[in-house]
């Protein structure tokens, strides 16, 4: 399995397997369009499960409980908030997390202890806190300001290190598909959106770029020297470092979702819900939806933008051209001959070797003027076949020597 997996990854850099990433570009880009268009879809009839730090409120968490049910906690917050839903999430084995509207210390303490009978346990076994509205909005404030700070600061990095605006772009629409998708599919899970959420969506920003950078990298070294040869076009080379990098791309995204994974598992299911499972599924998607773009997206972004740059496409032109051509173009060493004067104009004279006189001698008819017939019955059928053969040019006559003067 292994032998034939690394065998698989020698015939795609060196090119001896192709597998159409850019040729097929218009496909990933409507795979990915589909896709986006359903998460948002999904992610609006759900809507956003914003944390307690975004929204302000009141939380607490019971610890020690021999049940974790839920009813018993939705049934005390009702009686004290009866218009409003608790949000109510189970940490762990034995503790229920309760978060409500904002309360002040008075409706908190009667809270407190409500839930510490319905529970059986110790008022002590229940931890309060409390955040308000200007602290949630000034994290929303930064969470934001953070974001835009960093896609602008890396997309500067970027445009100066590949000397490039396109490669830029091209990287900052595949981390754009990266934040939708895992944007998406986080809302449409339902897990609540936390600052761990953020710090794993930044993280993703980060691997996905460098992922993407891997490959434009491996696109510049192809480049080099691009207009000096006629055997391949851009987009052939921009093809040919994505299926370069492709295994690289795979080992090392492998490699980081198995720890993510397992992180996953144990926060979803082992510890409840916490830092860990926000973080991790941030991570576990957007690792994944980087991988993907990085190989089938960030490639065709890259030539969609700069094919039509006039070196570039006048490249390609000749390119394709040539190819076009290769079928009618004779073989090495060899030239039809011409058989009329119209083909050779008199003002020109062309140089052939050795090869092509035998050539066109073989092809054409002789004619031999000089020779007598031997005999009667000999005149008359090559007199026939003579008539039958095509009429030498003049300068065909002057310009091939005689089989006969040979």
């Amino acid at each position: 399995m292994s032998a034939t997996f690394a065998r698989f990854g020698n015939d795609l850099h060196a090119g001896r397997r192709i597998i159409p990433l850019v040729t097929r570009r218009r496909t990933w880009y409507l795979l990915s369009v589909i896709g986006i268009v359903l998460l948002a879809g999904l992610a609006v009839l759900r809507g956003p499960n914003l944390g307690i730090e975004f929204t302000g409120g009141s939380e607490f968490q019971v610890a020690g409980v021999a049940d974790t049910e839920q009813t018993s906690a939705r049934d005390v917050v009702r009686e004290h908030l009866p218009d409003r839903e608790p949000k109510i999430t189970v940490l762990g084995q034995d503790t229920v997390r309760v978060q409500t509207e904002q309360l002040d210390s008075t409706e908190t303490a009667a809270l407190a202890q409500d839930l510490a009978a319905a529970y059986s346990v110790s008022p002590e076994a229940i931890s309060t806190s409390y955040i308000g509205p200007v602290w949630s909005g000034d994290v929303t404030q930064k969470m934001l300001r953070g974001v835009v700070v960093f896609l602008v600061l890396v997309a500067g990095m970027m445009a100066l290190y590949f000397r490039d605006l396109k490669a830029s772009l091209a990287a900052m629409g595949a981390l754009v598909h990266d934040m939708l998708v895992t944007a998406g599919i986080y809302l449409v899970v339902g897990f609540e959106i936390t600052p761990g959420t953020v710090i794993g969506f930044l993280t993703v920003m980060g691997y996905s770029l460098y992922d993407t950078i891997v490959v434009f990298d491996k696109v510049r070294e192809n480049i080099d020297g691009l207009t000096r040869q006629r055997r391949s076009t851009f987009a052939d080379q921009v093809q040919l470092a994505a299926n370069q990098t492709l295994v690289r791309s795979i080992n090392t995204s492998v490699v980081a979702l198995l720890p993510i994974g397992s992180i996953l598992a144990i926060g979803a299911f082992l510890l409840g819900a916490g830092t860990l499972k926000d973080i991790s599924l941030a991570l576990f998607i957007g690792i994944i939806a980087g991988t993907y773009s990085s190989i089938f997206l960030a490639p065709g972004f890259l030539v969609d933008l700069r094919r039509r740059e006039p070196e570039i496409a006048a490249h390609t032109e000749q390119v394709l051209r040539e190819r076009r051509g290769e079928d009618a173009t004779p073989a090495p060493g060899r030239r039809r001959a011409r058989t009329t004067a119209e083909e050779t104009p008199e003002d020109e004279s062309e140089p052939a070797t050795a090869d092509a006189e035998e050539d066109a001698e073989d092809d054409l008819p002789v004619e031999d003027h000089d020779t007598e017939p031997e005999a009667d019955g000999a005149t008359a059928p090559a007199a026939r076949s003579e008539r039958h053969q095509p009429r030498r040019s003049s300068r065909r006559r002057r310009t091939t020597p005689k089989r006969g003067h040979r």
